[in-house]
């Protein structure tokens, strides 16, 4: 689409715009900076071209508290290696707690099955302090690694703080990853001490992992202690644990130990789709300052806010909506499936807490769109001023429909990043308008472009996403990569000194930008490159097929082009098919018309819901299952059977 086509879909209004963080961040600039911009194109060139200025500034805007001050903002812009705001402490945990007043409520939670609770800042910080406190019983020191196997919960949320308030390093897990999986991600950190949960309830189930447990402990050799969180049974017990009631020490005060700006907060981990995932290892200070430019920024939140994620503890969109609290805001929590006992579950919830921000994936909200879902209509969504999605590029019928049944009042905030810097680089501003298909702007900070594979920069064409200055969340290293040689073939190798994220992006000439999924997984016909998003927007954009996965099996020379069809109950094949090739060829291109529809019951997945498209690419092109995809990534392993070449 070109730059005299796009729709507009979404305009800020200029009252509410004066209001936000984003305006008086300007303002303050001009008066205690001299730094005067026009908008928010001008602005987001000045933050990405003084690195220095632009992070030393918002510092002080947003009021970080540092213990000790930096000797400078960045002492080296080397990417990777990058040295940040030297010689400062602070805690992530501090900021989280400190930020709302003590009746503020802090957190809301609910279950699919309707167990509930809300906490407000002052009690989240006896919580946290009675939590803490256990764990220095314990003896967990600053560096200790803590983990937890469990769901999103006010506990969950409670000892993390408790673990980053210590300095010591945490991890999580959500319970309905295997034992493989969960022992490939905590193994190779050695945690200390390991929180879970007796069991978690899922789409009108509940699901023992008393076991799962017991497992755990015996692979890893590291534990000193299981805090056994009593989630389904106030009566659980289970060999050698500590349960939480008596883990606890309540009565005691808070308090927050100062770490330097770049000790390790937290350990994300990447997919670990082929060998043992990566254990992403990011900063107190570079998430607080970042989360703190989004959320106080971009997201424009404040005290009297509610901030909705769909999400588990095995995706960073967790550890984003839990740093809800370093503005103030009420973090809203739910644990279950978003579609028990039917798809109106989660408008439901964000109609009875009043949600401010809701946000999801981009695949639920194709899966309301196929379902004809009214939100607006059937439910009290007044108090709604923003839709988030990611996890997949967000197709235009999925921005129609957020337009048509929320209301054209509501921004459309698709946004893109990713857990290797825990944050959203490309997405929405409230002083930003929303073009249908389109994420609004680049983050400020984040000095994102498309280029070319001779790594020339592109307007308006679509290539390699980069970053190409650092930014505070980039991770600080990878776990048990000394050498740093894992971190330079994850995301330096193509262009050196360069950030290469592996998706396909375009830049408009508005600075908006345009996701076409991951450039590891190209459809390349006749020459014509491709990004899997365009495909799927088309094929999925019909009623009849519940899902698809396209695979492009060219290597050196030009092979099949393969769709693989999830078809809706009641559909054949032959009911759909003519129709799909016209609307390709008529989307697309006839290059773009598949040599074969193959139907499957279903599509392979990671456990964070990604689509595996280069490991079936790979088993379709003879490599065993085993050796092409970890099958503990996945979320379906029994999904690979269907690719495997009869």
């Amino acid at each position: 689409m070109s730059d005299t086509e796009a729709t507009l879909l979404w305009r800020p209004d200029p009252g509410r715009v004066e209001e936000s963080r984003m305006a008086g961040f300007r303002r303050w600039l001009a008066a205690e900076r001299g730094v005067e911009v026009a908008g928010y194109q001008e602005l987001w060139e000045w933050s990405t071209g003084d690195l220095e200025a632009f992070w030393g500034a918002l510092a002080e805007f947003l009021e970080v508290r540092f213990h000790t001050p930096a000797e400078r903002v960045l002492a080296s812009a080397d990417m990777p290696g990058a040295r940040w705001f030297p010689g400062a402490t602070l805690n992530y945990a501090e900021h989280a707690l400190t930020a709302g007043a003590d009746d503020d409520v802090a957190v809301v939670f609910e279950r699919e099955d309707g167990v509930s609770e809300q906490l407000t800042y002052g009690e989240l910080r006896t919580e946290v302090a009675g939590a803490r406190a256990g764990l220095v019983e314990l003896g967990v020191q600053r560096g200790d690694r803590v983990v937890a196997l469990a769901p999103n919960t006010p506990r969950t949320l409670v000892a993390f703080l408790a673990a980053a308030s210590l300095g010591a390093t945490w991890s999580s897990c959500s319970p309905d990853f295997g034992v493989r999986a969960v022992a490939d991600r905590f193994t190779q950190i050695e945690p200390v001490v390991l929180f879970a949960v007796d069991g978690y309830k899922y789409n009108g189930r509940a699901f023992d992992i008393r076991p799962t447990i017991a497992k755990l402990q015996d692979e890893i050799p590291s534990l000193r202690a299981t805090v056994l969180i009593d989630y389904l049974s106030a009566e659980t017990t289970a060999p050698d644990t500590v349960g939480w009631q008596e883990f606890t020490r309540p009565g005691v005060p808070m308090a927050y130990d100062p770490v330097p700006f770049d000790h390790p907060l937290w350990i994300l981990y990447s997919s670990g789709t082929t060998g043992l995932p990566k254990g992403i290892v990011q900063g107190h200070g570079g998430i607080v300052v970042e989360h703190l430019k989004q959320l106080a920024l971009h997201a424009d939140f404040g005290p009297g806010d509610r901030f909705f994620w769909f999400t588990t503890t095995g995706w960073m969109m967790w550890n984003y909506l839990v740093s809800g609290l370093l503005v103030g805001a009420t973090v809203v929590m739910y644990d279950g499936s978003p579609a028990h006992p039917d798809l109106n579950t989660l408008w439901r919830l964000a109609a009875r807490h009043r949600v401010t921000y809701f946000g999801t994936s981009a695949p639920y909200i194709q899966t309301c769109l196929k379902n004809h879902l009214k939100p607006a209509a059937e439910h009290d969504l007044t108090a709604l001023r923003a839709l988030g999605s990611t996890g997949a590029p967000l197709s235009q019928e999925g921005f129609r429909w957020i337009a048509d049944e929320l209301g054209e009042d509501v921004q459309i905030c698709s946004v893109s990043g990713g857990t290797d810097l825990c944050t959203a680089f490309v997405g929405s501003a409230p002083d930003v308008p929303v073009w249908l298909g389109e994420l609004s702007c680049r983050a400020l900070g984040a000095a994102v472009e498309s280029w070319s594979p001779a790594g020339d920069p592109l307007t308006d064409e679509v290539g390699e996403l980069v970053i190409t200055k650092p930014m505070p969340s980039m991770p600080l290293y990878l776990w048990a990569d000394e050498s740093g040689e894992r971190m330079r073939d994850s995301y330096f190798e193509l262009y050196p000194g360069i950030w290469r994220h592996g998706d396909w992006i375009r830049i408009t000439p508005r600075g908006s930008a345009v996701i076409y999924g991951r450039s590891d997984s190209t459809l390349n016909r006749g020459g014509v490159r491709m990004g899997t998003s365009e495909f799927y927007s088309v094929v999925e954009g019909f009623d009849e097929i519940a899902d698809s996965l396209v695979i492009d099996t060219s290597s050196d020379t030009e092979g099949e082009l393969l769709c693989f069809l999830v078809l809706a109950d009641g559909v054949s094949l032959t009911d759909v098919e003519p129709r799909l090739k016209t609307a390709l060829r008529a989307a697309l291109s006839p290059r773009h018309v598949p040599d074969r529809f193959v139907p499957v019951a279903e599509v392979p997945r990671t456990l964070n819901g990604k689509k595996c498209e280069v490991p079936v690419k790979k088993i379709l092109a003879g490599v065993a299952p085993d050796q092409a995809v970890s099958r503990d990534a996945l979320a379906n392993p029994d999904s690979l059977a269907a690719f495997i070449p009869r």
